[in-house]
């Protein structure tokens, strides 16, 4: 009820204030040929103003406080999110915006922006403490847009409004057009006799870096490779970090939406990506693998899928785990059963490379987050939800229901 009279007052907004052409303007620059490297826009925050009411019409029912940016024309972007210089600020209020199609000029109802600023490598880590690291929202999957409208509304305590973070800015990003490489594109499934072999293997080779490899382990699934996907290699930092053995895996949710197709998953990957390096600061993509609704698992951070890669998807705990997120919002929505088999098969291989019981709990050292204070431990299940690691929304009522289930089918893969 909250929420629909907060929808129905926001909706009230001057007309003026929020009038929009169907078509761009005589003079606009047109969109620029397809790039395959892609590029994003960054747009400085700072005209937000609270509209003015027109003098012909009563003043409209709206929310105190709400700041509206004026309808901005841009080059073509598919994916949006807000940045800040600090990373230990939080940004206040909830972010929507709303855009336009660049086929059909028609304009999107107003979308929610997740604010969750907890998506961050660990506090104490060294790809923490390098420069560039910023605050920044959850990213939102657009599709094909060529105009952006946002505004940011109070949190409806009666405190003031938290005055907003330093260089806050709208990112913009096209993902471009790459294209999967040939026989690289993919890793092929291995049985579980062979995925033992493998595992084996890869613990000989590094030696004492890991535990020695126990008998339960699923067969490995199809993965498609970052070249798959079209990763731009040159944006990230060319040395993968590495942690200790797996004994965790943290279940997220993107919350860039749904309104994707399985067709535009690399594209929405290759976004993600760019908007982790280039608008956040980070080394790399953040998660260390990805699923899209028809059940597809892509490579994530870069470093080798059967290898121990530092991710920044948990904030407080990135050591020792591995971070799988599903491509969508899933707070009210539920998962594709594809995606939920997917998430499954994906747990029961590579938490079974480091021996781990996708039903147990393990004690994992927190380095710092809002639910365990650095150095306590917390007890966890093996497989968790982001949000039992750190108090957050993700990954979603609807996905972090279904974790029970992937637990079960995950040992029931392992042969357990």
């Amino acid at each position: 009820m909250r929420l629909s009279l907060l929808t129905a007052s926001l909706g009230a907004l001057t007309v003026a204030a929020l009038a929009l052409p169907s078509q761009p303007p005589v003079g606009a620059a047109p969109a620029p040929a397809d790039d395959a490297a892609g590029s994003t826009q960054s747009v400085p925050l700072d005209d937000l103003a609270t509209p003015a009411p027109r003098a012909s019409e009563p003043e409209p029912e709206t929310v105190p406080g709400t700041r509206v940016m004026p309808v901005r024309e841009v080059r073509r972007f598919s994916l949006l999110g807000v940045v800040w210089d600090d990373p230990n600020v939080q940004l206040g209020g909830r972010v929507q915006v709303r855009t336009r199609a660049t086929a059909s000029h028609d304009w999107s109802g107003w979308q929610d922006v997740r604010t969750d600023n907890d998506d961050l490598p660990d506090p104490a880590s060294a790809e923490r403490r390098k420069s560039g690291v910023r605050g920044s929202t959850a990213p939102l999957w657009t599709g094909a847009s060529d105009a952006v409208q946002l505004r940011i509304v109070p949190d409806g305590s009666n405190r003031a409004p938290a005055p907003f973070p330093g260089g806050l800015r709208l990112e913009l990003v096209d993902p471009g057009s790459a294209r999967p490489a040939g026989p690289a594109a993919e890793l092929r499934p291995l049985g579980r006799a062979q995925a033992q072999a493998e595992a084996q293997a890869e613990a000989q080779a590094a030696g004492a870096r890991t535990n020695p490899v126990k008998t339960y382990i699923g067969p490995r699934p199809r993965i498609v490779t970052r070249a798959g996907w079209g990763a731009d290699e040159t944006l990230r930092e060319p040395t993968p970090g590495f942690t200790g053995p797996v004994k965790a895996a943290f279940v997220h949710h993107t919350a860039t939406g749904n309104d994707y197709s399985c067709a535009d998953a690399p594209a929405a990957i290759r976004a993600i990506y760019r908007f982790h390096v280039k608008s956040s600061g980070w080394k790399d993509i953040g998660y260390n693998f990805l699923i899209d609704k028809c059940g597809v698992i892509y490579e994530g951070r870069a470093g080798g899928v059967s290898k121990s890669v530092m991710g920044a998807h948990t904030l407080g705990f990135n050591d020792d785990t591995t971070g799988i997120a599903l491509l969508g919002t899933f707070t009210d929505t539920d998962p594709s059963k594809g995606s939920l088999e997917a998430l499954s098969a994906l747990t029961a291989w590579k938490l079974g490379l480091s021996g781990a019981d996708p039903r147990g709990t393990v004690g994992l050292t927190s380095a710092g987050s809002n639910l365990f204070k650095k150095g306590e431990v917390a007890q966890l299940h093996v497989i968790s939800g982001h949000r039992d690691g750190f108090r957050s929304a993700c990954p979603g009522d609807r996905l972090y229901d279904k974790l029970d289930t992937a637990r079960t089918d995950a040992a029931r893969l392992q042969g357990r």
